[in-house]
């Protein structure tokens, strides 16, 4: 079996769309935006889907897309990431014979997805898939993605002489440890479905486990 159909396979039951998506969907230089996040957000989205309800075919699309055109965290450009990926998700699905209210659908999840772009989404399969990828930004996944992303930036890990910025302002642009506060343990607030809130609660209490053992150890 070829690495593509063995990662189409973790997309089941829609491998073949997954195989036709999957050479389209990430760049291969970002561990943070891979097949791996990939198919965690699936994980997710199956988990909420279970309990919300929702199309799976056009949640299988939006979560295979939704990272399809790549924007670093520090580039001016990022807050127009989820609207070239949502075009980008248009054209790539009506090359494949796709309805048009069914791309619409795909492209409407993609956009409002991204916490930059701040759209708030209107289909439950939207709000499902915000609610997947934002999983994957808290507990400890989440950790491990932002000191990967710290990496990329040229980010310290934390402020040596300050590291919960209890005396200064907070800079997630120079140390990692401060996108805790910034952003991550704010997510959980911001979840769209009820299914997708439980799981939130979890995985925050697990981050915050991360920040309890750093401190232990700095």
């Amino acid at each position: 079996m070829t690495r593509l159909a063995s990662l189409s396979a973790a997309f089941a039951p829609f491998e073949t769309l997954a195989a036709q998506l999957l050479p389209h969907a990430f760049a291969d230089d970002d561990g943070s935006h891979d097949a791996a996040h990939l198919i965690r957000v699936w994980k997710n989205t199956l988990k909420i889907q279970a309990q919300e309800g929702g199309d799976l075919r056009i949640l299988a699309a939006a979560v295979l897309l939704h990272d399809c055109v790549a924007v670093e965290k520090n580039s001016p450009l990022r807050a127009q990431a989820s609207r070239l990926a949502a075009e980008k998700a248009f054209e790539l699905l009506d090359e494949l014979g796709w309805r048009t209210p069914d791309m619409a659908a795909v492209a409407h999840a993609i956009l409002t997805h991204s916490f930059s772009a701040d759209l708030p989404p209107q289909s439950l399969e939207a709000r499902i898939l915000q609610d997947a990828d934002r999983l994957d930004a808290i507990g400890m996944i989440g950790a491990a993605r932002c000191f990967y992303i710290a990496g990329r930036m040229g980010s310290g890990l934390y402020d040596p002489l300050d590291p919960l910025a209890e005396n200064r302002e907070l800079d997630d642009k120079a140390y990692a440890l401060d996108h805790f506060e910034v952003k991550l343990f704010r997510l959980t607030e911001g979840f769209k479905t009820a299914a997708g809130h439980t799981l939130a609660l979890e995985r925050q209490e697990k981050l915050r486990r991360v920040l309890a053992m750093m401190l232990d150890e700095i």
